[in-house]
């Protein structure tokens, strides 16, 4: 994915508001979806070159300055509506073909939104849905299992397509509300990484604003479906509040010398 200067410049400047300020910082490690399925060779809904990442993840994962790491994988139910499979032709071609997906929230299902349709990925309990074993998972404090209601789609580890958060609030997608267990912590900022780029990496980093804390999306700790447009997911995301770094940048190298 290519890179500019720009994501440095407001990396450096977000983190010199932060010294400045004299406020908090708490950072937590949001690991995302690094699942077998989402990995070459062999994966269903594989990212190119998603398993090259797994050493600069590790390392992250081995910096002291992290008060949490959290690991996400998604963990479909065999029915799941993403799945091109559980529609009737000819509108079922992974990743080609949209079906209209209702909103599960109670008294909300007339809200609708397109739903782009994928092979059949990281099902539950299956080889596909596991942790790649490169990552070192002994470092990882807290695992979030997403996707779980059949219903609807959850890319973001905070809520589902259609913001629905919480462990009431998302119907029985999430096991964890992660907001929650990282207020717990008095966690301030988040660094989001892992698969993919602009999926799931994006909308775990988008939500995270959402949801009143710092975002920072470290884009060498990422890999994305369309590559191609990742200058364009970038824009995005720092339209949001996002923080878009590199491992090597300034706020990275504080969490390793606490």
């Amino acid at each position: 994915m290519p890179s500019d200067s720009k994501p440095g410049a407001a990396a450096a400047a977000a983190d010199d508001s932060i010294r400045a300020e004299n406020r908090p910082f708490v950072p937590a490690l949001i690991v995302v979806d690094m699942q077998e399925d989402f990995c070459p060779p062999n994966g269903s809904l594989a990212v190119q070159d998603g398993r090259t990442i797994a050493p600069l993840i590790n390392d992250l994962l081995a910096k002291p300055g992290f008060v949490t790491r959290v690991a996400t994988l998604d963990w479909h139910p065999a029915n799941h509506i993403s799945f091109a499979a559980n529609h009737p032709a000819p509108n079922n071609k992974p990743f080609v073909s949209l079906i209209e997906m209702k909103n599960p929230a109670p008294g909300k299902s007339t809200e609708t939104k397109p739903q782009r349709l994928w092979p059949i990925h990281c099902m539950a309990d299956s080889h596909g849905a596991a942790l790649i074993p490169e990552i070192e998972s002994n470092r990882v404090d807290l695992l979030v299992h997403k996707g779980q209601n059949s219903q609807v789609e959850m890319y973001s580890a905070f809520a589902d397509a259609f913001g629905n958060h919480g462990l009431k609030g998302a119907g029985g997608s999430v096991d964890v509300d992660l907001a929650f267990e990282l207020r717990t912590k008095a966690v301030t900022d988040v660094f989001v990484v892992g698969l993919a780029g602009d999926y799931c990496v994006k909308s775990t980093a988008l939500d995270a604003v959402k949801a009143g804390f710092r975002s920072w999306l470290i884009e060498d700790g990422t890999k994305c479906v369309v590559p191609a447009d990742w200058n364009k997911t970038k824009e995005e995301l720092c339209a949001a509040g996002v923080v878009v770094i590199n491992a090597n940048d300034a706020v990275i190298m504080r969490l390793a010398a606490v």
